[in-house]
């Protein structure tokens, strides 16, 4: 699997780029805000999924690699490809996703093309438990519901990256929440959180359990 690629941003069209890594020029595709990120000439880094058919090899480029995990977990649901995960992440960010899947948003999930009433339906069915439960009942700039305090990134990352393992989501909020003193130590030490760092210790800590 290609995970990312990096290098100089050769030619930017509406549905993708095409970066240029060791002199071989690499077509991805990417959504709207993606792209809008990418200046020809300029270095640039983008997370990456690729997807293998009978008769195509596909790239698809993300501005990090959050996007590209929901990406991927997004066509584990019945129903969802690739071209249609690619379409929620053009119409919602990540953060929004999970919201809306977590709090069976589905005027929100309808509002992308490709997925309908019954579609929207069977994302919250099926990826509700594996996407974990959001901060927010509201939009990305909403209020945060009284008396729950927003999810850092690295949270969320974490306790994704478990529950992709094999733990169950309480075992992985649990983890999650046992390391919080080491990554406030990381943050107060770098200024960021290593997420590999701190799944290492959590597979240790539930290996323990």
């Amino acid at each position: 699997m290609i995970a990312s690629v990096s290098g100089r941003v050769a030619a930017v069209s509406p549905d993708g780029a095409v970066v240029e890594v060791g002199g071989v020029g690499l077509a991805v595709q990417c959504t709207p805000g993606t792209i809008a990120r990418l200046q020809v000439g300029e270095q640039a880094r983008l997370a990456t999924s690729l997807v293998v058919r009978e008769d195509s090899l596909t790239l698809y480029g993300f501005a990090d690699d959050d996007e590209r995990q929901l990406f991927e977990l997004l066509q584990t649901a019945n129903g969802v490809g690739p071209r249609v995960a690619q379409a929620v992440l053009a119409i919602h960010p990540p953060r929004e996703v999970r919201r809306a899947v977590s709090m069976g948003d589905l005027k929100a999930l309808m509002q992308v093309p490709g997925i309908g009433k019954k579609g929207a339906e069977r994302l919250v069915l099926e990826l509700r438990d594996r996407l974990g439960v959001t901060t927010s009942d509201t939009s990305l700039d909403g209020p945060a519901l009284p008396g729950i305090a927003p999810v850092q990134p690295w949270r969320d990352q974490l306790g994704q990256a478990l529950v992709g393992l094999g733990w169950s989501t309480k075992e992985a909020d649990i983890a999650v929440l046992e390391l919080v003193p080491a990554a406030d130590a990381q943050i107060a030490e770098t200024g960021g959180v290593e997420v590999g760092v701190l799944l290492r210790q959590a597979l240790r800590m539930l290996g323990r359990s």
